[in-house]
């Protein structure tokens, strides 16, 4: 009988039983993934309070921001032609003040000769 032989040979555990409790070995395919959680979605993130989606390799806003995708192309759309628009208003402007210049100074001009015929008719009186 050796000294130490027995007792740290511990014993062996039984086997498990092959049957599970639980009953989502009845269940098909798809409603197995979506309970076990291999269904992954689309990913998604929210930054500074706007939800995106990673959608066909491309990250797209979604409705959690307050806008989603249509509305926000059309308020893009709507964007530049506020944008085409100022543009034009600034051009108008821009040769509206060039016209005032131009008739400020003919103005100038024929108030500056205006006053040499003035001081031409005193000097003959």
């Amino acid at each position: 009988m050796p000294l130490f032989g027995n007792i740290f040979n511990p014993k062996k555990t039984p086997p498990r039983k092959s049957a599970s409790l639980s009953n989502l070995r009845f269940l098909d395919r798809s409603t197995w993934e979506v309970e076990l959680g291999l269904d992954y979605g689309t990913p998604t993130m929210n930054l500074a309070g706007q939800s995106l989606k990673f959608e066909n390799g491309q990250w797209i806003t979604g409705i959690s921001g307050g806008v989603d995708r249509r509305e926000a192309q059309c308020l893009h759309r709507r964007n530049q032609q506020l944008e085409e628009e100022n543009n034009l208003l600034r051009l108008k402007v821009d040769i509206l003040l060039d016209m005032l210049s131009e008739t400020t100074i003919e103005s100038h001009l024929m108030e500056k000769e205006l006053d040499e015929l003035k001081s031409i008719s005193q000097k003959r009186k």
